[in-house]
């Protein structure tokens, strides 16, 4: 009895213990299936269908060859959304990343008083030594940082060239950030000078590598103007300004619109200085401009506070009083108005006396009319040939008496405008001064007008025609290294340049030659010539070497004795190994014996050649030179 009781109890046991095992496995496939299920899900909804899901358990497994890391880990972060991420195993794979694309080259070079700095990444395979040696030699003496870093990554196309375009940009600008990457080299600079800046941006667009877009922005001070001066004009050719000054932007908005309204089209110039008189002096000119327009003409003078406006012959008095009345009372106390009314002449009148200097092209000057006294005409004379040149000026002004009152100085200032004209004329009369003629200064008219208000004095009268032309301009119109080395070679090619026979001194005909070669230089001092020496066959190889050596060292110092800046200029010594004739002929070795100056492009790995070519050159020389000096052979050249 007591043993079947055991045996029921046991058995009990036994059929509960099966049913729960059956049971929790029933949950786990459930869970199993629900899990892999709502995870497979998941990814297909994202996506991710490359990723294959297995569940085990309350495990998940996932496989698959994800693209990249961020496709792998986004597969992970998917699947933590459906089960706990504690259940996820990561078996992905990754691509295979042979293909990857390389990274983005690009250096930054920042320089101010305190040194350069070189920040970016660049190609392990760039020389990073000899890029560093190339900045240090446009340095000017200052510490070089370098912050660069690399990439096991081949050189990308156009990125040396950029680089270097860079580097020579960085040399001309003192306080600059460059940044330069394969496809642009953007220079952000400031200049000491509206000029400065002009020359420097025309320099730089010339130089730039055609393949890479090239990005400026390069600031100037704003300029003093002494006196601050404007100078409006409404006559028969219609509204103009012969000089135009303003402090502000908005200043300047508020000139020109008062322009416009007086007919004023197409684009005009007004500079932004310092030195405004007053805060108020926009409103004062707009309101000058204003009243020109309601006469119909005239021009209005600002010279600083002192403001004069010129009526046209003819004016009704009654609209001049009252035009000039409104004026009066709209000007800020600060300044002072001289109006003038001009009488008309009568018939018949004798011309008044004259002063006449005029420029031509060629830079000949001819002073004709009338002046006071004979030390007020050498006086002029002189003065001419300080502002135009000595020796261009002819003075044929003769002394009178009963001149106006100032007259000379009337008539220096003339001679004072006409400097700043490429050629023209300037005439003194007792009610005006005229100037006219072209300049290749775009400013010119402004400092005429600057000029003529602070000499003459309130009321002074005076009238500028002058047009610039960009021919004329001698930034505009700087050559491009082609044009100086066609240049070069037109004179090389028309006379030759010869020396002292068997030496490397040339000859007396060499010298006018050489002058007008630096003349050509002095123009393109950004593009880089060697100067090849050249011999004929006759005498030893090596001495040959060395007689075109010395040749091409003795042009290159006479052109630096006429200031020519050589630091782009290498002197070589090809000897008779390059002939352009027969050696066998009289007149094939003369052809040979020859100067050739030819562009070059640098380039930093061309410049380590060039610097190992030298240093080869000249330990050879070195070990040939007992055997040259015993040589006795005689040279032909």
């Amino acid at each position: 009895m007591r043993l079947s009781s055991l045996a029921i109890v046991l058995g009990a046991f036994i059929a509960a213990g099966g049913a729960s095992f059956v049971a929790a496995g029933f949950a786990v496939t459930v869970v199993e299936d629900s899990s892999e299920i709502g995870v497979r899900n998941a990814l297909d909804e994202a996506g991710l269908t490359w990723a294959e899901v297995q569940a085990d358990g309350l495990q998940v497994t996932m496989t698959g060859t994800a693209a990249s890391e961020a496709q792998r880990f986004r597969a992970l972060s998917v699947a933590g959304t459906v089960v706990d991420a504690a259940r996820v195993i990561d078996n992905m794979s990754l691509a295979a990343s042979e293909d990857l694309a390389p990274p983005r080259f690009s250096v930054e070079m920042l320089r101010n008083d305190s040194g350069i700095s070189l920040i970016g990444l660049i190609p392990a395979e760039l020389d990073r030594e000899a890029l560093l040696a190339e900045v240090a030699d446009r340095a000017n003496g200052l510490t070089v940082s370098d912050l660069l870093e690399t990439a096991d990554h081949p050189l990308p196309p156009g990125f040396g060239s950029a680089l270097i375009f860079g580097i020579e940009a960085m040399g001309d600008l003192p306080r600059s950030k460059i940044s330069v990457d394969v496809e642009q080299v953007t220079i952000t600079a400031m200049t000491d000078s509206e000029a400065e800046r002009d020359q420097i941006e025309t320099r730089l667009a010339r130089t730039a590598p055609p393949d890479i877009r090239l990005a400026l922005d390069v600031s100037a001070p704003r300029p003093v103007i002494t006196p601050f001066t404007l100078r409006f004009i409404l006559d028969g050719d219609g509204p103009r300004f012969d000089a135009c000054s303003a402090d502000t932007d908005a200043a300047r908005d508020q000139i020109l619109g008062a322009a416009i309204r007086a007919g004023l089209e197409g684009k005009a110039r007004c500079t932004i200085g310092l030195g405004v008189p007053s805060p108020q002096w926009s409103e004062a000119v707009a309101a000058a401009i204003d009243t020109v327009s309601t006469i119909g003409g005239g021009s209005v003078t600002f010279s600083d506070a002192d403001v004069t406006l010129v009526a046209p012959e003819g004016t009704s008095q009654a609209v001049f009083d009252r035009a000039v009345g409104e004026l009066d009372a709209t000007l800020p106390d600060v300044f002072a108005l001289h109006a003038v009314l001009p009488e008309t002449p009568e018939d018949g009148a004798e011309g008044p006396p004259e002063f006449l200097a005029t420029l031509s092209p060629e830079g000949q000057v001819q002073i004709r009319g009338r002046i006071g006294s004979e030390i007020d005409r050498m006086t002029a004379e002189s003065f001419a040939r300080a502002r135009l040149g000595s020796g261009t000026v002819y003075m044929a002004a003769r002394v009178a008496d009963g001149l106006p009152e100032g007259w000379t100085v009337r008539a220096l200032a003339g001679i004072e405008a006409l400097s700043h004209l490429s050629h023209g004329a300037a005439t003194v009369t007792p009610d005006s001064v005229t100037v006219r003629g072209d300049t290749g200064d775009p400013q010119a008219s402004d400092k005429i007008a600057r000029i003529l208000s602070d000499k003459l004095g309130e009321a002074a009268q005076f009238e500028i025609d002058v047009t610039y032309l960009e021919k004329l301009d001698p930034v505009l119109n700087l050559p491009t290294p082609e044009e100086c080395a066609e240049q070069v070679a037109t004179i090389l090619s028309e006379r030759k340049l010869n020396f002292e026979p068997g030496s490397a001194t040339p000859d007396a005909e060499a010298a006018q030659i050489l002058n007008d070669i630096a003349d050509v230089l002095k123009t393109c001092e950004d593009a880089a010539f060697e100067i090849g020496g050249h011999t004929d066959s006759q005498g030893r190889e090596v001495m040959n070497q060395q007689l075109s050596q010395a040749r091409a060292d003795a042009i290159l110092a006479a052109l630096r004795e006429r200031r020519v800046l050589t630091a782009n200029l290498t002197a070589v010594g090809y000897g008779e190994e390059d002939p352009i004739a027969d050696n066998g002929t009289e007149e094939g070795r003369e052809a040979n014996r020859r100067i050739e100056f030819k562009l070059i492009q640098p380039a930093i790995a061309a410049q380590n050649a060039a610097d190992a070519d030298t240093e080869a050159d000249e330990n050879a020389s070195a070990d040939e030179d007992t055997a040259a000096q015993e040589d006795t052979a005689d040279e032909q050249d």
